[in-house]
C-alpha cells in the first residue's frame, strides 16, 4: 500500500502541476488581456473567449491536487522505536521513515526473539501531516475558483471596474476573492510545511534542496501581489499585478512538480 500511495499522489500532483499552468497558453493565443496588468483569474472570467477553457483547466488542477493530497495524507504516518529519529533519516512518500532515520535496532528481534525494545504506537509527523492538509485545502479552495468564476476583467475593462466599485457586479466577485485568497494561504502553508518536513528527514531529497528558495521567492512574489492589489483598489495602478500574480502561481506549480518527483524517487530508493 505505501508505494501505491507514493506513486499515485506523485503522479496526481504531477498532473495537478500541468493543469494549474494552463495560463501559459496566453503566449500563443491571444486572449484580449494585459499579462503584465491583469489578474491571472480574469483569463477564466465569463466576458472573456477563452473563459471556459480555463475554467476547466482550473478545476481539473484543483481536483487532481485535492485527490494527490488527500493520497499523501492517507500514508503520513512514521513508525517510531524506543529513540527518535536522526536528521539523516528519509520520508517517503506515505510520510514513513526508512534508511538511516530508524534506530538501527528498532524493531530487530534479539536473541530469543525478543525485540530490542517496545515500540510505541504509530505517530504522524505533524509537519508533513499539516503540509498534506493544507495542500488538500489549496485543491478544494482552486476547485471553487472554477466554480465562482468573474463576470467581467476590472483591470482591463474600466466599465467592469467602475461596477465593482459601484457593487454592481454579482457576488461571484466577493466569493472569487474570498476562494483566491483561502487558496493561496493553504498553498504558502504547504510550500513552508512540507519543505521543512522534506529537510527534517532527507536533505538529499530534491524538495529538501530546491523547496526553501522556491518558498523564498513566492512569499516575494505574494508581497509583491498583495502590494499591487492594494494599488490598484486605491486607484493607484495596476504596479505590474499581472506579472507578480503570474510568478506566485507559477512559483506553486513547479514546487508542485518539485514535490512530485521527490515522491517518485523516493518510491525508488525503497
Amino acid at each position: 500500500m505505501p508505494g501505491k500511495v507514493t506513486r499515485a499522489s506523485a503522479a496526481l500532483l504531477a498532473l495537478g502541476a500541468l493543469a494549474y499552468t494552463a495560463w501559459v497558453l496566453e503566449v500563443l493565443v491571444h486572449t484580449g488581456l494585459d499579462p503584465v496588468r491583469t489578474y491571472v483569474s480574469e483569463l477564466a472570467a465569463e466576458d472573456q473567449p477563452l473563459g471556459a477553457f480555463f475554467r476547466a483547466t482550473d478545476l481539473v488542477a484543483g481536483v487532481l491536487i485535492l485527490a494527490g493530497a488527500v493520497t499523501g495524507l492517507l500514508g503520513t504516518g512514521r513508525p517510531t522505536g524506543t529513540e527518535r529519529p536522526t536528521r539523516t533519516g528519509r520520508l517517503t512518500g506515505t510520510g514513513r521513515l526508512t534508511g538511516p532515520g530508524r534506530p538501527a535496532g528498532a524493531g530487530r528481534p534479539q536473541e530469543g526473539g525478543r525485540s530490542s525494545g517496545p515500540r510505541r504506537p504509530t505517530s504522524r509527523e505533524p509537519w508533513a501531516l499539516a503540509g498534506w492538509i493544507a495542500l488538500a485545502a489549496f485543491g478544494a479552495a482552486t476547485v471553487a475558483d472554477s466554480r465562482l468564476p468573474l463576470s467581467c476583467a476590472a483591470t482591463a475593462d474600466p466599465a467592469c471596474a467602475a461596477r465593482e466599485s459601484a457593487g454592481l457586479v454579482p457576488a461571484t466577485h466577493t466569493a472569487h476573492a474570498v476562494s483566491s485568497g483561502l487558496a493561496m494561504t493553504a498553498a504558502l502553508v504547504a510550500l513552508v510545511a512540507l519543505t521543512v518536513a522534506a529537510r527534517r528527514f532527507d536533505g538529499r531529497w530534491p524538495l529538501a534542496r530546491t523547496g526553501p528558495a522556491l518558498v523564498a521567492v513566492e512569499l516575494a512574489a505574494t508581497v509583491w501581489t498583495l502590494g499591487a492589489v492594494a494599488a490598484f483598489e486605491a486607484g493607484n495602478g495596476t504596479w505590474a499585478l499581472g506579472a507578480g500574480q503570474r510568478l506566485q502561481v507559477l512559483l506553486v506549480a513547479v514546487w508542485l512538480a518539485v514535490l512530485a518527483y521527490s515522491l517518485a524517487v523516493s518510491q525508488e530508493e525503497r
